[in-house]
């Protein structure tokens, strides 16, 4: 299994919600967050703003299906047609392990599923 976090402009939230939800990935950790790319912020007259807002969409897809919810969440969150500084940054990562709080079910990033005893 893969973990995307996908760093975005908030006014591109719902737009990439709504994309993942629409191509059946309702699945999403949502947080609100600040931070600065290699454009180190921005200068607005004598002020620089060195932590812009920004959102944090965190999900967990099966590896075959990463290729996919990336180029959704890039078409969702780009502005405009070529995109934009500024419009965010992807990062993909393995996962090993998801346990099920409810349930007490593991399953591995092989698709293999047990029951955790408690």
């Amino acid at each position: 299994m893969i973990m995307i976090r996908s760093i975005i402009r908030p006014e591109k939230t719902n737009d990439v919600l709504a994309a993942l939800m629409d191509a059946g990935f309702p699945a999403v950790t949502k947080m609100s967050v600040v931070g600065r790319g290699k454009q180190r912020g921005i200068k607005i007259g004598e002020i620089t703003y060195d932590e812009i807002p920004k959102e944090l969409l965190i999900t967990v897809v099966r590896e075959e299906e990463k290729d996919f919810v990336i180029k959704t969440v890039i078409q969702a969150a780009r502005t405009g047609e070529k995109g934009a500084f500024g419009d965010g940054k992807i990062f993909v990562a393995p996962v090993d392990e998801v346990y099920t709080v409810s349930s007490g079910i593991k399953e591995t990033g092989s698709g293999e599923t047990e029951e955790v005893k408690i």
